[in-house]
């Protein structure tokens, strides 16, 4: 490779590392081509852009673009390297740990991650980079919270409305039952006024009967001769 190729590699490492806010850094070096291939298919399907280069070319790259910012991914620079460019943080991890249990190997390596400026040295690392959250789980998680209070101020709302409608149900239904009331004792008031009044009738009726029987014996008395006795009980 000559010097225009060696800088050709570099400027399109450079775009890539611009590009992308998180890259791992892997070995492949026991891997046939054949598997290597495989591997590439699995990052294409997940997004994951593979791409293999030297270590010098790679580091020449970093130290361009800010070697401060990158210095701590340098020590990892060694061996057959492959760079696992990626928008998640943690889909390079599930690739490369479900590409060793098809395999039932421990290749590829896990040498460095590069994650948004944070930087994890070593294969240790790889099952808690399988676990990280990503950008949109930590989204939903905070969203969730969010809304958990208004969800329960929304409940309580609810609850509250329910409890109102039954409420008034209740006092409709005792309202009915009181006008219900009044219209029977309009209704039986006239029969009670009926009955007081026929009592007077009845007084009248046997004040009339008195009269007649005294006006008879005054009659009677009238009609007798004076002097004739009077009639004594037998």
């Amino acid at each position: 490779m000559n010097k225009e190729q060696k800088q050709e590699v570099i400027d399109t490492l450079k775009d890539k590392f611009s590009q992308y806010s998180n890259f791992y850094i892997t070995d492949t070096e026991s891997l046939s081509v054949a598997q290597v291939t495989n591997l590439r298919r699995y990052c294409f399907d997940k997004n994951v852009e593979m791409r293999v280069a030297k270590n010098t070319l790679i580091k020449k790259a970093l130290e361009s673009l800010d070697n401060e910012k990158y210095s701590g991914v340098y020590d990892s620079l060694h061996q057959v390297t492959a760079l696992l460019f990626s928008e998640s943080t943690k889909d390079p991890a599930l690739i490369i740990s479900s590409f060793r249990k098809q395999l039932n190997k421990e290749k590829p390596v896990l040498k460095a991650a590069f994650l948004n400026g944070d930087i994890f040295v070593g294969d240790n690392q790889l099952t808690t980079l399988t676990k990280i959250k990503t950008k949109n789980e930590l989204i939903g998680e905070v969203i969730g919270l969010l809304m958990s209070p208004i969800q329960r101020v929304i409940g309580a709302l609810q609850n509250r409305t329910e409890g109102g409608e039954n409420s008034q149900a209740k006092d409709d239904s005792s309202v009915a039952e009181t006008k219900a009331g009044l219209e029977q004792t309009k209704t039986e008031t006239p029969e009670a006024k009926t009955e007081v009044a026929a009592q007077p009738a009845k007084a009248e009726n046997t004040e009339e009967k008195v009269e007649d029987i005294s006006k008879a014996n005054a009659e009677e008395k009238e009609a007798k001769p004076d002097g004739e006795p009077a009639n004594t009980a037998e």
